[in-house]
């Protein structure tokens, strides 16, 4: 947390910039108010990287277009329903919003706006009194009528006015508040949980893309947990992403296993970790993320306890890579993300036995085959799924997995594993075959395929040999 000084001298200098000072100039000179609001304010007290340029303005879109464009080296009118103006300015992106306030009517699934006429009106109305701060501009002065600035010190997540309130303009807010407390370290106060609690079922009239991307950016902090947790809590979860609860198994004395949803969570923090020490400079990578929240989740649908008492899921990793596709397809997630993470779902249990009995190189090189692209990221997990406390056993998994690791790397030197292919294509199984283009090219070319990866390269003139045994014994 920055002291109060440091944050005003850290505020006066992004205003004092170029671009930023002509904005406010400009606003000033038209007769209009402009702030700098928000996330920008805030960040600038928690000593955080000041990014998103967000502005409130009693000017309208179209007043704000005549006042941006001829300084704008471009802007964009994508928001103007919602009363938002795009623009780039220079290095700077900007978005600049009239005072607003938005809310729900009782069967729409889009927020109704209805501007506002002050800055102080605007700020009341936003989600959290630590994102209801304001910096008047030109002037430099700091707007704070719900005491946010307090709150902010205190590590307080609290509503402007009542929860209710807040949530009925934007149900959307409940989600948010668990993402703040994950992504700022912030404690959600008792009558917000409380209202998340009682008012959950109204985030049905919110559409599925707004709740994937809130969920998005709550599983991209650095400590997505205790917002996951809040969701579970207070029954959100339930509804936006009933797998992950699901998990909370029951477990009795006389039917022993591990706490899936409680592994579940580690699997993730592990992950997140590994992700940091591998990729220390990288964008929080979402397919991980959504591949170790869900890489158990079927887990529930395939529960049994035999009849010693031990429990099993057999074939969980199929179930829940099926799950996973249903659940991020209704969570409008693209194609690319769902077809990766139920991969790696699929994949996650491949590895475990290994320490028990090495793999043979061709049982190496199908596990890179069929991880494909998601080799790295199925490292990840695999590695994090490992949550045993017998220090061991899990000694002997990292062992192991360091193992095939180095194994894989010499491989990949060895043999350019990242690209395996037959040593003949399919023109040439062709004129070898003298046959034409059809099923059967597609079955010598997989027949190759398996040669190649049980024997690694065999050069054209044996792949050629094997090629017209296998063809003669299939045509005998």
């Amino acid at each position: 947390m920055e002291s109060v000084a440091a944050a005003v001298t850290r505020l006066q200098a992004l205003a004092a910039s170029e671009p930023l000072a002509t904005l406010a100039s400009r606003f000033e000179a038209a007769g209009h108010e402009l702030a700098l609001v928000g996330g920008p304010v805030r960040d600038a007290f928690l000593g955080r990287p000041v990014n998103d340029l967000d502005f409130a303005t009693s000017a309208h879109p179209d007043q704000i277009v005549r006042i941006v464009r001829p300084i704008a080296d471009a802007h964009w009118e994508i928001g103007r329903a919602f009363g938002t103006i795009g623009a780039r300015l220079g290095e700077a992106t900007v978005e600049i919003t009239t005072y607003r306030s938005d809310a729900y009517a009782s069967d729409s699934r889009k927020p109704e706006v209805q501007f506002g006429d002050t800055l102080d009106g605007d700020l009341v109305r936003r989600d959290f009194t630590m994102n209801a701060l304001a910096l008047r501009l030109p002037s430099l002065t700091l707007v704070d009528p719900s005491g946010g600035l307090d709150h902010l010190f205190a590590r307080r997540l609290v509503t402007p006015g009542s929860p209710e309130q807040s949530f009925g303009d934007d149900p959307l807010r409940m989600l948010r508040a668990a993402r703040f407390a994950a992504q700022l370290g912030v404690a959600v106060d008792e009558a917000v949980v409380e209202a998340m609690h009682r008012m959950r079922d109204r985030l049905s009239i919110v559409s599925a893309e707004r709740i994937r991307d809130e969920l998005g950016k709550l599983l991209a902090a650095d400590s997505p947990r205790v917002g996951l947790e809040l969701l579970v809590d207070t029954g959100i979860a339930a509804l936006v992403l009933p797998e992950l609860p699901a998990l909370q198994l029951e477990i009795d004395e006389h039917a022993h296993h591990k706490d899936v949803y409680e592994h579940s969570l580690t699997v993730l923090e592990q992950a997140i970790e590994l992700e940091r020490e591998r990729h220390p400079d990288a964008e929080p990578d979402l397919v991980l993320r959504w591949a170790a929240l869900l890489h158990d989740i079927g887990k529930p649908a395939t529960k049994k306890v035999e009849a010693s008492g031990a429990v099993t899921f057999h074939h969980h990793d199929v179930v829940g890579a099926k799950l996973a596709r249903k659940r991020l397809a209704a969570l409008r997630v693209d194609n690319d993300t769902i077809a990766a993470v139920s991969r790696l779902i699929e994949l996650h249990l491949r590895f475990f036995g290994y320490s028990d009995a090495p793999w043979t190189d061709s049982g190496v090189r199908r596990y890179v085959r069929d991880a494909a692209e998601q080799l790295p990221r199925l490292h990840i997990v695999t590695r994090a799924d490992v949550t045993t406390r017998n220090h061991r056993k899990a000694s002997r998994l990292r062992a192991a997995y360091d193992e095939l690791e180095r194994r894989i790397a010499a491989l990949a030197e060895q043999e350019q594993l990242e690209a395996i292919r037959p040593d003949l294509d399919g023109e040439q199984i062709m004129r070898i075959l003298e046959i034409s283009p059809g099923p059967l090219v597609g079955e010598a070319y997989r027949y190759l395929l398996e040669q190649r990866l049980h024997d690694g390269p065999l050069g054209e003139a044996e792949a050629e040999r094997r090629l017209r045994e296998w063809f003669s014994a299939r045509t005998a």
